[in-house]
């Protein structure tokens, strides 16, 4: 049998209060109240360490750069302490057949009981050519790895959605995991890359309730898609005020105005960019100056572009557009200028009619 986390954990030298430490950042890290670090705390000690494989398709690796970085936790307890990460031909030390016979093993040994993280995606054109794993196609690999796997979990736009690969006109056929394997509950975590707490917080969350979190309708966990990047954006009050950036490094830009006329797909973007933020809390882009792009969102590649400027996406609390809503916000105060006068005339006209009777 494995050893659990805690074991691991224990056999390292950590004191039993910097575990229950863990244990309450764990459940911090994951959206759950304080009460559940006991419950954080049982899964660590008592259910064995989970099997994983995690395969690469086409991608650049960038989920994997990302969850390196995770902070709470940290990814060396995540690797070396919470899972079993029996492959990763990225951070793995052995290679070739060695490293290939692995997979072998924790498939027919641990039929069922392993999850299977997928980075990238199989091309499918030229019966899968375009992305070779160990001298066989990549879906080869993706199919047999997934065919006793407990679950899958999508790394990353690649994996759930195509990203770049699957963009116009697509000559590879670069697919999505989930309309290659329908057999399996899949997890989508999109982004490229995902937030690395965010990585993290999927497998403590998988590890400890022995299930996936609530997903939304498009396969996501809720805890982290269900809101959209502008609902929780520092600028949302410029948005709402009409104050927007025209042009980069314009005045607006300097006082740190919405940047939705340049572009920004926070309006249309599920993340928890705004909230979780990047490189352990620091920033992220719309904080950086830069407008949302939109990675995590199904095909953004194909939509319209990083920089096209928004002036047509219903955002607004009165319905109107980007272009309009500050001129919509000067009209109200001029109106509300001309309504006094009329008040203060009829005011002025009655007085003077009350003097002269």
């Amino acid at each position: 049998m494995m050893e659990s986390f805690y074991d691991v954990m224990r056999r390292q030298g950590i004191s039993r209060r910097s575990f229950l430490k863990f244990c309450s950042l764990t459940a911090a890290s994951l959206g759950l109240g304080p009460s559940f670090a006991p419950t954080i705390a049982n899964a660590m000690e008592n259910k064995p360490r989970l099997p994983v494989l995690w395969l690469h398709g086409l991608e650049c690796t960038c989920c994997s750069e990302s969850f390196i970085r995770s902070a709470h936790p940290l990814v060396k307890d995540v690797v070396l302490s919470m899972l079993s990460l029996d492959y990763d031909d990225t951070i793995m030390a052995s290679a070739g057949h060695q490293a290939e016979a692995i997979v072998t093993e924790i498939v027919e040994k641990y039929k069922g009981n392993y999850i299977l993280a997928v980075e990238g995606n199989p091309p499918l054109n030229e019966d899968g050519m375009f992305c070779i794993i160990g001298g066989k196609p990549f879906v080869e690999q993706l199919r047999y790895a997934a065919s006793n796997a407990k679950a899958i979990i999508s790394w990353g736009s690649c994996a759930s959605w195509g990203c770049v690969q699957a963009a116009r006109p697509n000559p590879t056929r670069a697919t999505p995991v989930h309309q290659v394997i329908t057999d399996k509950p899949i997890i989508k975590v999109p982004g490229c890359p995902p937030i690395a707490e965010v990585m993290t917080a999927v497998v403590s969350y998988i590890l400890t309730f022995e299930r996936f979190p609530e997903l939304d309708r498009q396969g996501r966990p809720k805890m982290f898609y269900s809101q959209r990047i502008h609902d929780k954006c520092y600028r949302r009050p410029h948005f709402d005020a009409g104050q927007f950036v025209e042009t980069w490094d314009d005045e607006g830009a300097r006082k740190g105005y919405c940047l939705y006329k340049m572009g920004c797909k926070g309006p249309t973007t599920y993340n928890a960019c705004s909230t979780v933020r990047w490189n352990g809390g620091l920033s992220f882009p719309i904080q950086s100056g830069h407008g949302c792009i939109g990675c995590s969102e199904d095909g953004f590649w194909d939509k319209g572009g990083f920089y096209d400027r928004l002036t047509n996406i219903h955002q607004f609390g009165i319905e109107e557009n980007a272009d309009k809503i500050g001129m919509a916000a000067a009209g109200v105060v001029g109106a509300a200028a001309v309504a006094h006068a009329a008040v203060s005339a009829i005011k002025r006209a009655r007085d003077n009619g009350d003097k002269q009777s």
